[in-house]
């Protein structure tokens, strides 16, 4: 299952994204986020193919929002794709988005998968079973660092204005990053490039194949609220996340002391 998963995403990726590359008109959705042809092209040519290995609904990131609730209330198995993570990216040449694929049964994801198509990067993990880069077996760093000298994924838009400040003027991380497409920042945590991620709130495309990903190369995760990451409501949830146990606690232990009330969120 695993490597024709990984095919189908290559093949569409090669197909329908690729050819469309710095070429594709683009549009806003009514949250003012962009779309293109090509976004709904991978996600049509996925809803044809995916059926083929498991034959269940697929609900997708293009999809009107009743529509995607509908799905996640009627069925205990779908797939759950982001055609291309990174749209803006990919309408502006920034040669960083990636198609983002994920089957997921009662819940939770059982099998993932997430491709860079310019870097030819392939991260997939199977639930119980590991995680690959490139159907090379795929594990987080085996020792931990201090949190001042790390790399981090940190998106300030979505978090409390206290926090996000915080993180601006007096970071606990050596250094910091955002890219503009979170499904390849979970990856990138996993291979340790990323040690820490944070961000205020993904959505269940964002998220399915990633965390997969992540937890079964030895990472760890977790809501910023401190609530059970697989309960509540599946369509925003806040992401924190490390690439090794004792790296988690350093970061959530920072981060718990900065944490303040809902309200003093910012607005996407």
């Amino acid at each position: 299952m695993r490597s024709a998963l990984t095919r189908v995403i290559q093949q569409v990726a090669q197909e329908q994204i690729l050819p469309r590359y710095q070429k594709v008109r683009h549009d806003r959705k009514a949250d003012g986020s962009l779309f293109t042809e090509a976004d709904l092209a991978t996600q049509e040519a996925l809803a044809r193919m995916l059926p083929h290995l498991v034959d269940c609904p697929l609900l997708g990131e293009e999809m009107d929002s009743a529509e995607q609730r509908r799905l996640w209330q009627e069925h205990e198995t779908l797939w759950c794709v982001d055609p291309i993570d990174g749209t803006s990216n990919f309408v502006h040449g920034i040669p960083y988005f990636a198609v983002s694929v994920a089957l997921i049964r009662q819940g939770k994801p059982v099998l993932g998968a997430v491709y860079d198509p310019l870097a030819r990067e392939m991260f997939v993990a199977e639930a119980g079973q590991g995680a690959w880069r490139n159907n090379r077996p795929l594990s987080t760093p085996r020792t931990s660092t201090s949190l001042s000298q790390i790399l981090a994924a940190v998106d300030l838009k979505r978090l409390p204005i206290s926090l996000s400040s915080a993180l601006a003027c007096h970071p606990p991380y050596a250094s910091q990053r955002n890219f503009g497409a979170c499904t390849l920042e979970w990856c990138h945590v996993a291979t340790g490039r990323f040690g820490i991620s944070l961000h205020g709130g993904q959505k269940l495309w964002d998220y399915a194949a990633g965390a997969l990903i992540l937890e079964e190369a030895g990472g760890v995760y977790a809501p910023l609220e401190g609530l059970p990451f697989w309960s509540g409501d599946p369509w925003t949830r806040s992401v924190v996340a490390a690439c090794h146990p004792d790296l988690f606690t350093q970061w959530q232990d920072w981060l718990n002391r900065l944490v303040t009330a809902p309200e003093t969120t910012q607005k996407a």
